[in-house]
């Protein structure tokens, strides 16, 4: 079934609503958005947009709108398995790069993936999520391929596991402070710990603070676009 135009403007909105706000508008701001007098006429086109396979509605939720399918030129977002965006519990993340679990390596930034997870997954709260690259964090659970959760703070205690940048390269490792050197402990007897040598550029970029993995994770658009 094709789309009218006031359609595919309101698909527009229920998809930019969850990415600002993590919840679907209710009908009443649809309404107030479209310059209905009331909401059975965003019922009228909800009701539609359902039929055509566009959205989902949950009966008995407030908010219960799922877009089903990606809105063009939209931002791909994921979901752990169960997680829905009405969800008063659910957090969308960032996935801004690659974090070494081995030597240090560099982070390419990316913006065109986030997240939808259950906040109780981390503590304390994360502000962004990295993939892990290899298995020197192996005995603290933390496995290639994983996402772990990063509260951004530049301070840090002792035996905290941390996301720091030396040289302006990233590594998670567990942090050492003896005699005034910093070193960066590995949790696998294959690796050997960094030592922070005078000179180097190091800083704390974060606090690890929990972990997802990908085969958790199923895709659930909750799409950037914008209304014309």
């Amino acid at each position: 079934m094709a789309l009218t135009s006031t359609q595919q403007q309101m698909l527009t909105l229920i998809a930019e609503h969850i990415r600002d706000e993590g919840v679907p508008p209710s009908q009443a701001e649809i309404a107030r958005s479209f310059g209905f007098k009331g909401v059975r006429a965003a019922q009228y086109h909800l009701e539609a947009l359902e039929a055509a396979g566009a959205i989902e509605r949950v009966p008995g939720r407030a908010r219960g709108i799922r877009v089903c399918h990606p809105v063009p030129g939209g931002q791909q977002v994921l979901a752990l398995s169960g997680t829905a965006a009405d969800d008063p519990d659910a957090v969308r993340l960032p996935v801004l790069g690659r974090v070494a679990a081995g030597e240090p390596i560099g982070t390419a930034i990316e913006h065109d993936r986030h997240l939808l997870l259950d906040r109780s997954l981390f503590a304390p709260f994360p502000d962004y999520l990295l993939e892990v690259h290899g298995e020197s964090m192996r005995d603290e659970g933390i496995l290639e391929g994983d996402l772990i959760g990063v509260h951004q703070t530049a301070q840090a205690d002792p035996g905290q596991i941390v996301i720091a940048r030396i040289d302006g390269e990233i590594t998670v490792k567990r942090l050492a402070i003896e005699a005034g050197q910093v070193r960066l402990l590995p949790r696998n007897g294959e690796f050997a710990p960094i030592v922070v040598e005078p000179g180097q550029e190091f800083a704390i970029e974060g606090l690890y603070c929990g972990l997802v993995r990908p085969h958790r994770i199923t895709q659930r658009p909750a799409h950037r676009v914008r209304r014309r």
